[in-house]
């Protein structure tokens, strides 16, 4: 800890009581073990513990599940994807894959290879939240399947097809331009 607290001498920092917190990180076994910590101190400042943390709007807990983020993000996509579905039949298709690419699809990219190896059921949140918006965008009934909507125009392959469970091919939305890096 003292280089951490030197670390922060040297580049003129000082860690903010307020607006700071901690989280322990481990197994369920290991952090029942530790229950009875309420604060840690780092850099000389005392931080409380809690159960999950956010940071860069990615919330953090104790198991590294990320269930609180994906539920958030679940939660911001299907708001913006009926608030798109109000005013979808005034869009054209171009406009209505842009609109869903740049305020959705962008929720879902956002940070996404953290979840690489969660559990499928957090995957599925996710998966969800992206078939809604292809049903929105394309003006499909609530009942027709998203996943030819899905390859039609981007080539996505279904979970099924997948052999790894990033998220990252769910990332690609109906019409949403490909990054070139």
């Amino acid at each position: 800890m003292d280089a951490v607290r030197r670390w922060f001498l040297e580049n003129d920092l000082l860690l903010n009581s307020d607006k700071s917190e901690a989280v322990e990180i481990g197994t369920a076994a290991q952090l029942k073990s530790v229950t009875a910590m309420r604060t840690v101190t780092v850099a000389g400042t005392l931080l409380p513990l809690s159960h999950e943390l956010k940071s860069l709007s990615v919330t953090v807990d104790g198991h590294l599940r990320f269930d609180s983020h994906v539920g958030a993000v679940a939660k911001a996509c299907t708001f913006h994807t009926r608030a798109l579905c109000h005013v979808r039949h005034m869009l054209s298709t171009e406009l209505a894959i842009a609109i869903g690419c740049s305020i959705v699809a962008s929720r879902l990219d956002y940070c996404n290879s953290l979840l690489y190896g969660a559990p499928s059921m957090s995957l599925n949140r996710l998966q969800r939240s992206q078939d809604m918006l292809a049903r929105v965008v394309m003006q499909s009934s609530s009942r027709t399947s998203a996943r030819p909507l899905l390859q039609r125009y981007t080539g996505c392959q279904s979970e099924s097809a997948s052999t790894t469970k990033s998220p990252l091919w769910r990332s690609r939305l109906v019409g949403c331009p490909r990054r070139h890096t």
